[in-house]
Parts: structure tokens; sequence; C-alpha cells
């Protein structure tokens, strides 16, 4: 079955709202609808298989675009608003997208020679498309063809294509409305982007059983952030360590306030220190808090933790979700004992096809069907994971997934520095804070340097991939082999 067709199963002729706001409302038949006609023409003009990117805060411009290019057949590749133009010419290049969806509020910086469509050309197609004008036989219809390609960061400092598929999407939605219990009465408010594939659960679950969405982007003014939850009478929030973190620690009222509708939140994207959680639960013990983990390379869900078992499993990231195989195994492929450390895997059909165009990264992760997450863990007599330390080089930022490699060759083209090595630290806030260790010579003044890196990384890095620590040094840390050693 096609994702889009899964989704709206039980909610295409609802004329209840799905999307509620000040700024935009939409119904779920509006949507519906409006995604249909896009589908029919991207199939009508392009054809089937073409990867087509978009480039939108979340909105309801980018949730048309999003469902009408996956029932098209065609693969969406949902981006960053805030990439970088490098990362961005290099996407392109590697997918050989001839068509982007930008929304008017992108920056214009961004040099694009590729076929833009926007709100105008969206409404204009909508307009002017009659829904019965393409067939779609969905009994022919491949649930394992590619729905969608995330892009994230991969160890060499080049972005991943992570390839889902269709069944991947039906499958991970499925398995998480069973733990949740959603209900078409559900309302929940949305702060994660769409572009990350934690965003992009809260939206298929949503459709999926009818319930309602809330879409702030801008978490940062934190008044709005509760007064939706209030207004719009939320029962869900979903947000990474650092959410919470600011919510907890910096804002005044969120720990006076009552949210009587709340019901529950979820975490994931990074490890939330207990200390936090102890506190979220002590402040608001009426409403469930559900710890998670997953990994982009399995469309999103691996593990939850139940809210009851939340005090007496402080620490653990749960065990798997309903329709997923989690082991911890050692280097022999052999399942640890209890409290040894081993690497996490997992097996289900929520797991990945493959990188895009990478089989040599594909074969490092995929084996014999099960998926290998680079993420260390142990476990205790009851069979709950506990994360002990991630095997893979890449550092969690606020949800956002950064390759230190990145990093380093920015810094690297200042020429007075000599070596950088970028790793992710123990930060409150963030989860992780990045903290660059730059080699220079010893006449070198440290505060022109530094100076001169926040100005080049400012020139070529999101602001998120910005170190926020810096250690200089005049030696570089070597071992007999002469290979750098890294703490």
């Amino acid at each position: 079955m096609n994702a889009f067709d899964y989704f709206f199963s039980d909610t295409k002729y609802l004329e209840k709202e799905f999307i509620l706001g000040v700024s935009e409302k939409a119904t779920f038949m509006q949507i519906y609808n409006d995604s249909l006609k896009l589908a029919c023409h991207l199939q009508k003009i392009y054809g089937t298989n073409n990867n087509f990117i978009i480039l939108s805060q979340n909105s309801v411009f980018f949730i048309t675009v999003y469902l009408g290019i996956i029932k098209s057949g065609n693969v969406c590749i949902p981006l960053n608003s805030l990439i970088e133009q490098e990362n961005l010419n290099y996407i392109i290049g590697l997918t050989g997208c001839k068509l982007i969806f930008l929304s008017r509020n992108i920056r214009s910086g961004l040099q694009i020679s590729e076929k833009i469509f926007d709100e105008s050309t969206l409404e204009t197609i909508v307009k002017q498309t009659e829904t019965d004008s393409v067939y779609f036989d969905q009994a022919k219809f491949d649930d394992k063809s590619i729905a969608e390609i995330i892009f994230t960061s991969g160890s060499t400092g080049k972005p991943k294509g992570v390839m889902i598929s269709h069944l991947n999407l039906c499958t991970n939605t499925n398995s998480i409305l069973k733990y949740l219990k959603l209900t078409s009465a559900d309302i929940i408010e949305v702060v994660l982007p769409f572009y990350y594939c934690y965003g992009l659960s809260l939206l298929h679950t949503h459709l999926k059983v009818g319930g309602s969405m809330v879409l702030n982007n801008s978490f940062i003014l934190l008044g709005s952030v509760i007064d939706n939850l209030i207004k719009y009478r939320c029962t869900g929030f979903a947000g990474v360590p650092s959410h919470f973190q600011i919510l907890l620690r910096k804002s005044q009222t969120f720990t006076k306030t009552q949210f009587p509708d709340l019901r529950y939140v979820t975490q994931a994207g990074g490890k939330l220190h207990s200390v936090f959680i102890e506190e979220f639960a002590r402040y608001f013990p009426e409403i469930n808090f559900f710890v998670m983990y997953g990994q982009t390379e399995a469309t999103a869900r691996l593990s939850y933790l139940p809210p009851e078992l939340l005090k007496s499993k402080i620490g653990s990231i749960g065990k798997a979700i309903p329709d997923v195989i989690l082991k911890v195994v050692n280097e022999k492929n052999e399942q640890v004992e209890v409290g040894e450390v081993g690497e996490i895997v997992a097996r289900g059909d929520n797991v990945m096809a493959g990188y895009y165009h990478d089989p040599e990264g594909t074969a490092e992760v995929l084996k014999n069907g099960w998926l290998y997450t680079g993420d260390m863990a142990r476990t205790d007599n009851d069979g709950f994971i506990y994360l002990v330390s991630r095997k893979k080089e890449i550092i969690k930022v606020g949800g956002n997934r950064i390759s230190p490699k990145e990093i380093e060759e920015v810094i690297l083209s200042v020429p007075e520095i000599l070596d950088c090595t970028v790793a992710g630290v123990d930060d409150e806030l963030l989860g992780e804070a990045i903290k660059a260790t730059i080699v220079i010579a010893s006449s070198v003044n440290k505060n022109m340097i530094e100076n001169k890196i926040l100005e080049k990384c400012r020139e070529k890095l999101a602001l998120y991939k910005i170190p926020q620590q810096f250690e200089f040094t005049d030696k570089m840390n070597i071992s007999s082999t002469g290979k750098k050693v890294k703490n």
C-alpha cells in the first residue's frame, strides 16, 4: 500500500481541522484533496521515481507537498531550510533532483538553478487539476518502493541519504500508535521540524488516527509554546532533550503552569539526563512521560519506556516497540550477558532500505537483516536497555546530527591552524555541545585565531554546527605510529 493511502485510510473525508493555529488552518479533507491533485499533476508531467526536494518550515504547504510527492510514486527529500549552499549542491547532484518545492519564507541567499514550485505554484496546480486525471493502480503498487530520502550527517562529512520505503512508514507508524494509544481526540503541539524523522512521525501518526496538530516554528519564544499548549488544549507534546531542559530550567512560568489537557509527552533525539526526567515527573506527576529511542535508519522509533516504569527503570530507553526486535551483541554478534556492554542491533519492517548510492555505507550497518545502530548499551535482569556511549563519531546537538569532520575541515582552512579535533561534550542544555581542540603555533595570538575561526564558521556552517567551546594547544597528541590520538 502507498503510505499516503495508509495515512488517509480513515480520515480523508473528515471535515475536522487537522492543522490548528492562528496563521494557518486546514482540514483533513482539504489536505487530502490538495495533495492528491498535486500527485496527479506530478505523475502526469514527470512520471514516477523522480527525486523532489522540499525546503520549507512546518506548514500546510510542506504537508501538502510531502504527501503529494509520496502519493505520486515519486521520492520526497525534505531538507533543513537552513542548509548550507555546499550541502544543497551536493544533494542535488547526488539525487539528480530537477524540481524543488521552495517556500517563499526561505532565505533568498540560496542559489538554485533547478525548477522551483512555491505556494503560488501549488495553488495554481490545485485549481487546475482534476483528481481523476490520473489512475493510481493500488493493486500493482510495490510497498517496498522508496517514499522518501532523509539526509543525515555522515562520518565523512558528506550527508548520507537514508532511503525509507512506504512499508517502513506504514510499519513504524502502526508500531508507535500501538504503544502511545493515540486517538482522534489527541492534539499535539509540534516544535520538531518535518525534515527530521521524529517530527515526521508526529505527522504520520496524527494523520492516521484523525488527531490534530498545532505547528510552532518558534520554540525560542517559550511563552508561545506554553500558551499554545493551553489555548489549543493539547494532549501531547514531543521534544528532544534541550526542549525539556529549556522549559524546566529557562522558563519562568512552565513549572508553575497547569496543563489540564496534557496527557503525555515523548522524548527522543538523544539522552535526556535522569535529573531532568525526575524533575519533570515531580512537577507534573499526572502527565505520562515516554522516554524513547530511535534512528533515522529505523524510520523513527526503535524502543520506548512505559511511563509507569519511569521511576523503577530511570535512565533506561526501555524495550523494543511492537513489531521490532532489539538485541545487544558483542563483536562476535553474540547476545551479551546482563550488565555487559555491546552494540544495539535491530530488526523489523521499519529498518531502512539502505543509504542512497552508498553500497559500502549500507553494508556497514545492514548485516544479515539486522541494523547495527552504532550505539553501545547494556541490559538489566529484566531485559531493559541502558545506553552507555555512542560508537559513531556523530554528535547530536538538540536533535541535530552533526559530523565532526565537516566542522574540522572548515576550521582547518584557517592557515595558522596545525590541527583540529572536534568532539561532543556533555552539555546541560543541548545534551551535547561541540568542542574544538585546536593546535596552533605557539607564537600565534589565540584571541585573534578564535575570531578568525568564528568568522570562517559563520561563513560556511549553519549556526547549530559552530563550536561552543574552544581549547588551544601547541602540541599534537599522537601515538607511536604517528596517528592522532583522540581523548
